[in-house]
This record gives C-alpha cells, structure tokens and sequence, in this order.
C-alpha cells in the first residue's frame, strides 16, 4: 500500500506528524504566539521597575535572583592576553603552540582557554597551508602551460 509521501515545508526540513493543508505553510519562523505577544505589551512599561526590583531581590539574599542576574550580566568569557608570536608561516604554529601551553602550565589561562585558542592556530596553520599549496600548484600549472595567461 503506497502512503502520500511527505513533502518538506517551506521553512522547515521536514514535517512531522499531519502536514499542513496545501499552500498553507504554516506560521513563519520567528512569529510570536498571541500569549507571548500580551505578555510582552504588559510589561513594556514595567521593565526598568521589574529590574529594579530584581536588584532589590539578589541584594536582600535571594539566591536564585541573585544567579539569573549575574549569568546574563556578567560576561561569559574573559579577555585574555597572552604573546603569540607571529605566524607567517604554517610551522610557526608550533612556536604559538608553545606559548599557549606555557600560558596553561603558568595558571594564566584556563585549560578551555588554551583549546579554543589552539584550535584556532590550527585553522590559521592549515590556511597558510592551502594558500602555500594553491600558490605551488599555480606555479607548476603556469610552468607546463607557458602560452596560457591568467
């Protein structure tokens, strides 16, 4: 028994369950429910009190106050200052390599720190590679090709 195949919507990869009736594509991305919407148009007028009163909240102990306000207020990340030499060349990765090592043994950055900053000397390293790669095979193309022009 053959069953209707299921046809992706317009803004979604798949449907799942009972697709929407034909040419009715359901509610874009990023529409607010008519709740949310009320919700919203309640509390314009409130938010600096409500802010305030938050404060008010974390100061006099509420602990869970206190933790909602300092996650969206306090940065996530941290600016971190450390020497990299410069990279020029694709095995000069290894001296920055060095530097972010020594920079996690020392205490002056955090073991995640020093993993983000080493994936993006690798990134940076395999870039110059491909360049180098890409300028070498133009060269070789260009040698066996005199007449061709670029």
């Amino acid at each position: 028994m053959t069953t209707e195949e299921e046809v992706p919507r317009k803004n979604a990869g798949f449907t799942r369950g009972r697709p929407f009736a034909e040419g009715n594509p359901g509610r874009p991305r990023g529409s607010k429910n008519r709740t949310t919407a009320i919700a919203q148009a309640l509390l314009a007028e409130e938010e600096s009190q409500l802010v305030r009163k938050a404060v008010e909240l974390a100061k006099a102990g509420d602990v869970p106050m206190l933790k909602f306000l300092l996650d969206r207020l306090l940065p996530k990340e941290r600016l971190i200052k450390i020497d990299i030499p410069p990279l020029d060349f694709a095995d000069e990765a290894i001296d920055g390599m060095a530097v972010i090592s020594g920079a996690i043994a020392e205490g002056k950055i955090t073991p995640w720190e020093g993993a983000a900053l080493s994936s993006m000397i690798s990134g940076y390293s395999r870039a110059i590679e491909v360049l180098d790669l890409s300028r070498r095979i133009d060269a070789i193309e260009a040698s066996l090709n005199p007449k061709e022009e670029k």
